[in-house]
């Protein structure tokens, strides 16, 4: 089993992709909660082009994607000019530029669990606070959140498992830097490009392959358990 041990350069692309989609998750989720909630409740003009803007990127070659975020969030992009200029936060061949571009890529996924968990909740709950004199925010916080956290849940956990395997938009925006933006994806395509790196390819895809399916099998237990409380409901 000596193939199967990692060098330190593996380790580090382990690391860093597992930093990068927990950082992607975690910054997508409050953005995703309030887009999910717009377009689930929301009536208004232009809800259909919201809704094609938060899925653009599943549809769009990831290339693409990653080309216009080095666009905006480059260091001579209007937003990423801006950031670097006035708070120092800098996106272009920087591991945050990595986690930006998986956040954005599994994005949608996000949404779209969340969207379907908030649809399912029965408005009657909420109204029968209110009657009671609850506020809106109460309302949300008290009967609505804990009804969709499996769908939140779901949604994170989808968002990371993207985010573990991205690869289009990330070598696009930030490249594929050792040690600072070559996650996993990279990594195994830096191995594919050289003579004798099939064992480290193998190694590192045998890695991703694990993450990956663990955290689709953690999201459609988390999925099941919201239909059956739907249900139950």
């Amino acid at each position: 089993m000596d193939w199967m041990a990692l060098s330190d350069a593996e380790w580090t692309a382990v690391r860093l992709s597992l930093r990068v989609a927990t950082v992607a998750m975690l910054a997508s989720l409050p953005p995703a909660l309030l887009v999910s909630m717009i377009l689930a409740r929301g009536r208004f003009w232009g809800k259909s082009l919201l809704n094609g803007l938060v899925h653009m990127p599943l549809i769009l070659p990831p290339v693409v994607t990653g080309f216009a975020l080095l666009l905006l969030f480059g260091r001579r992009g209007p937003i990423g000019a801006f950031l670097a200029e006035n708070f120092g936060l800098v996106f272009s061949f920087r591991w945050t530029g990595a986690a930006l571009a998986c956040a954005v890529m599994g994005f949608p996924l996000m949404v779209r669990s969340i969207r379907l968990s908030i649809e399912a909740v029965d408005r009657k709950l909420e109204e029968a606070a209110g009657t009671l004199g609850a506020s809106p925010a109460w309302i949300f916080l008290t009967v609505t959140l804990p009804l969709i956290l499996p769908g939140i849940l779901a949604g994170m956990v989808l968002s990371f498992a993207k985010a573990m395997g991205e690869f289009g938009a990330t070598i696009t925006f930030v490249s594929n830097i050792p040690g600072e933006t070559q996650t996993l994806s990279a990594a195994i395509y830096t191995f594919t490009q050289v003579p004798g790196g099939d064992a480290g390819a193998m190694r590192l895809a045998a890695i991703s392959v694990v993450i990956s399916m663990a955290a689709l099998m953690l999201s459609e237990a988390m999925a099941s358990a919201a239909a059956r409380r739907t249900v139950a409901a």
